[in-house]
């Protein structure tokens, strides 16, 4: 019972690691990006337009458009609690839960389905 106890403290321990790399890393993205902006003093696109859709967006990020740079860090922080459902999964299926194995899945599955029909 102890090790099982420690198994999950150790697996919570590893996705609140995983949660503070998401958010930092796309805090640090979005910080670059608005360096670029104040330097610059332009998003990066002409006029009132801007990337839409997502090989756009990461093609700009490439090129250091601003706006560009500032939308991936926000796509990160936006995949972050994302990949904690998916985390969950596996410690779920590696617990032999299934039945919370098969609600954390159906919730993954409408997160995906939700960005593909939002055209994310």
């Amino acid at each position: 019972m102890n090790d099982k106890k420690t198994d999950i403290q150790d697996v919570e321990l590893a996705v609140s690691r995983w949660l503070r790399i998401g958010v930092i890393l796309s805090a640090v993205v979005i910080l670059i990006g608005l360096i670029l902006l104040f330097i610059t003093g332009t998003s990066g696109y002409p006029g009132n337009t801007y990337p839409h859709s997502l090989s756009d967006i990461f093609n700009g990020a490439i090129e250091l458009k601003s706006y560009a740079v500032i939308t991936v860090g926000l796509i990160l922080l936006i995949l972050t609690p994302v990949l904690r459902v998916a985390i969950s999964i596996w410690v779920f299926m590696r617990e032999g839960d299934k039945l919370y194995m098969g609600i954390t899945t159906i919730v993954l599955l409408i997160l995906i389905v939700s960005f593909v029909l939002g055209k994310a």
